[in-house]
């Protein structure tokens, strides 16, 4: 990936309010793919009881990756939108440790990209959440 549509990615977490609420921080962007980290943060505790983040903080974090893996694929546009996203939990995420969210863009046509994702946390090989997503193509 050049470093102009690395610039381009790292402008569109930064533009959206929640994404820095979050703390979300591009970890890698290439052809196609991203991956994003957030850091734990007891705020975003969804259940006080046993210190798990929230699902939608997760789901979040998944959308953005998605939308950046999009916007990096050498097919798009530099701008995209959710049309669809499902996010299938597997687990709550570990308390205390950063989550990090892996997508890749498969397929492009006129107008609808399709990715998929996981999201993971220190345990790699029990993912936290996977989704797949439709996202708009625009001006292609």
């Amino acid at each position: 990936m050049d470093i102009n549509q690395t610039k381009i990615a790292k402008q569109f977490i930064e533009a959206i309010p929640h994404s820095q609420a979050l703390g979300m921080k591009l970890a890698s962007v290439s052809k196609g793919t991203a991956e994003m980290t957030m850091d734990y943060n007891k705020q975003f505790v969804g259940d006080p009881a046993t210190g798990v983040i929230h699902g939608g903080a997760v789901s979040a974090l998944m959308d953005t990756c998605c939308g950046t893996a999009v916007m990096s694929h050498p097919s798009s546009p530099t701008s995209t939108a959710t049309i669809d996203l499902r996010i299938d939990y597997m687990r709550p995420a570990t308390p205390g440790q950063r989550i990090t969210a892996i997508a890749e863009c498969y397929h492009i046509t006129r107008s609808v990209a399709f990715v998929r994702a996981r999201a993971i946390d220190e345990d790699a090989d029990r993912p936290v959440a996977t989704a797949t997503g439709t996202f708009t193509v625009e001006g292609k």
